[in-house]
């Protein structure tokens, strides 16, 4: 590997590399359609970064998150739509979906009344509101252990084929 940039304020691009212990080089050939220069300006905010660079680099970097970093933070619709995920461990995601689950069980009843007319009255929206934040928050636990798993298949803790083999019998 080549030396160590000491440029600061680098990009999440340009650590993620780093972090991977790539040369732009080595990242081009991992990368295949990427070329180094596209890199140096990716990682020098030269140019607008595509999806398709994303998802190149969350694969040759094994760092799954940059695609939920690229949508929170520089995608115009993913900033209002995707929840930002953080990252976490198996048995905080683990913890944080029962809890969420007990709470949204609780929570039920109160959901089938506010939701049998139809409408959303004004004595019901603190209610509701609390089982929004609910149902979000159970949806980004979601995501974190989605985004969890991959970064575990990624780095050789779980076996992709075999979650895949697992999958097709349960289904």
């Amino acid at each position: 590997m080549g030396r160590r940039s000491t440029k600061e304020n680098k990009n999440i691009y340009f650590t993620s590399r780093e972090e991977a212990g790539l040369t732009r080089a080595q990242a081009s050939e991992l990368m295949e359609y990427v070329s180094e220069s596209r890199i140096d300006k990716i990682e020098n905010d030269r140019t607008i970064v595509q999806p398709s660079d994303i998802t190149a680099m969350a694969k040759a970097y094994k760092k799954p998150g940059l695609c939920n970093y690229y949508c929170t933070h520089e995608c115009s619709i993913g900033k209002d739509t995707v929840a930002e995920l953080q990252p976490s461990n198996f048995s905080e995601l683990t913890l944080s979906i029962f809890n969420t689950l007990n709470q949204l069980n609780s929570q039920k009843e109160r959901l089938l009344e506010i939701a049998e007319d139809g409408t959303v009255r004004e004595d019901e929206a603190e209610d509701f509101v609390a089982i929004q934040d609910n149902l979000n928050k159970m949806s980004a636990t979601i995501e974190s252990l989605k985004l969890w798993v991959d970064q575990a298949i990624a780095d050789g803790k779980i076996d992709k084929e075999y979650l895949e083999e697992a999958h097709e019998k349960i289904n």
